[in-house]
């Protein structure tokens, strides 16, 4: 899905990243091993849940990790390291080569200047034009993600704007310098289904346009499906599956991978209970021996308490690789999302599906049911 780009040279490339984060408890191993290219024209989805190490990858590629930080491994931009760059070297980089959108606009947005004036500044902080040029480039940038009457808009202040409205400002200040790469963290967080729909568009147009790279951070896999050519999963602060939409959605080669698709909800189950991923993900500070997913893993075996998988190639494929010792073992599943189904303590048949059947009678005997409980109640 590259639409025609040239893809040769990988506009970024990041290998091995590790970042730690030293505290009193311990070393915190926030990412580990982390590599990535990315290529023009490129949307890569990062999915995990929280704390797997999504948001702080990225801030360590745009350098706004805090100083007690330890970061080691290697960022190339179009061949440039930017590793071990100062806060103020990264400047010219941050926002005009490499920009991001923030997952909460409220907080990228300073309340007591108009939109038009911070997306001037923006634009004024990496090229040399008058104030009258960067506000008609604020103007063009607030009519490019789509905002109506982008003149008046751009006179008013973040409050007066939507949600939606403000995360589209958010979008224009992220591309008013023609970025390269774009990092949006989360961009559909909090707004309805619609103008989910509408900002994703807005993303994948600005694409089109201008053939930036875009790398999207996201819990939901609906998102991914929908818009991304390659997706990484994360978990524990490392990658333990890569690969294309296809490939990791229609043929995952790795157990985490499989809970979060069978967690995800289902509009062809109705009635039928989401097969949660049972535990917790692990302390950062205090990893498992072995393999990070070992404790909730439904195909554990003594191999994976013992050391960490490298990542394999599934199947041969270079471009699908897994970090699990039993890859080969689960593609021999017809329905791997079945690992995860379990019997709930007290659950019984969904009333969803019972009311489908024979609406008639699940009511009324969900009613009579409640009558006898309030009868014992009261005695």
């Amino acid at each position: 899905m590259t639409n025609g780009i040239e893809t040769n040279e990988p506009l970024l490339r990041v290998s091995d990243l590790t970042v730690e984060f030293p505290t009193e408890d311990g070393v915190v191993h926030a990412v580990r091993d982390l590599s990535f290219e990315l290529k023009p024209g490129e949307v890569l989805g990062v999915v995990g849940e929280s704390g797997s190490g999504k948001s702080v990858s990225s801030m360590a590629i745009l350098g706004l990790l805090p100083k007690t930080a330890r970061v080691a491994g290697s960022i190339a931009y179009r061949g440039e390291e930017l590793t071990g760059l100062s806060y103020n070297e990264m400047r010219k980089y941050r926002g005009n080569a490499i920009s991001m959108i923030f997952q909460d606009p409220m907080t990228s947005l300073n309340p007591v200047f108009t939109v038009g004036h911070q997306l001037a500044e923006a634009y004024l902080e990496h090229h040399k034009v008058s104030k009258k040029a960067a506000w008609a480039k604020a103007v063009e940038a607030l009519e490019q993600v789509g905002i109506p009457q982008p003149d008046r808009r751009a006179k008013q202040f973040p409050h007066e704007f939507s949600g939606g409205m403000r995360q589209r400002v958010v979008i224009a200040m992220a591309i008013i310098n023609d970025p390269d790469v774009i990092i949006a963290d989360e961009p559909t967080t909090a707004l309805d289904v619609t103008v989910q729909a509408q900002i994703l568009e807005t993303l994948l147009r600005i694409r089109d346009e201008t053939s930036a790279a875009i790398i999207m951070i996201t819990h939901d896999l609906g998102v991914v499906a929908g818009m991304v050519d390659k997706v990484q999963v994360m978990y524990a602060g490392t990658v333990v599956e890569a690969g294309t939409v296809d490939e990791v959605f229609d043929l995952p080669r790795m157990p985490y991978t499989v809970g979060l698709l069978g967690s995800n909800p289902d509009p062809s189950l109705i009635g039928e209970r989401l097969t949660p991923i049972s535990g917790a993900p692990p302390s950062l500070v205090n990893l498992p021996s072995g393999c990070a997913f070992s404790p909730r893993c439904p195909l554990v075996a003594p191999v994976c308490h013992e050391s960490e998988p490298e990542l394999y190639e599934a199947g041969g494929a270079v471009s699908h690789l897994t970090r699990c010792h039993r890859w080969n073992d689960l593609a021999g599943y017809e329905n791997p999302k079945k690992l995860f189904a379990h019997k709930e303590i007290g659950a019984e048949e969904p009333l969803a599906a019972l009311l489908i059947d024979n609406p008639e009678a699940v009511v009324e005997e969900h009613l009579a049911d409640s009558g006898d409980t309030e009868k014992e109640a009261a005695s």
